[in-house]
């Protein structure tokens, strides 16, 4: 067997059994057990990580979330910024001018 197979084998447990929900570390202490190096191991799996990555589909912008007041006719209620001067009598006051 070539040496280039035997990763390539490696590489496909990994992501065979990653899939299923099986932690890294037990994948490797089971492989170490079967007498393959640690070395191997870590190659491989670096590769596998790397092929489920490419597989992973590309995350999207989360949408920008727009607020709108509306009354009780349906009528949308414009809402301005404050101004500096309307926090400053709002802070004091308690309400908007």
């Amino acid at each position: 067997m070539r040496k280039l197979d035997y990763k390539e084998q490696l590489t496909d447990y990994f992501k065979k059994n990653l899939s299923k929900g099986y932690t890294v570390d037990s994948l490797k202490f089971a492989l170490a057990n079967q007498g393959y190096s640690r070395v191997s191991i870590e190659q491989a799996l670096e590769q596998a990580n790397k092929d489920l990555a490419a597989q992973a589909p590309a995350l999207k912008e989360k949408p920008i979330i727009r607020y709108e007041l509306y009354d009780e006719e349906n009528k949308k209620i414009p809402l301005e910024p404050f101004t500096l001067l309307e926090k400053v009598k709002f802070f004091f006051k308690g309400k908007r001018v």
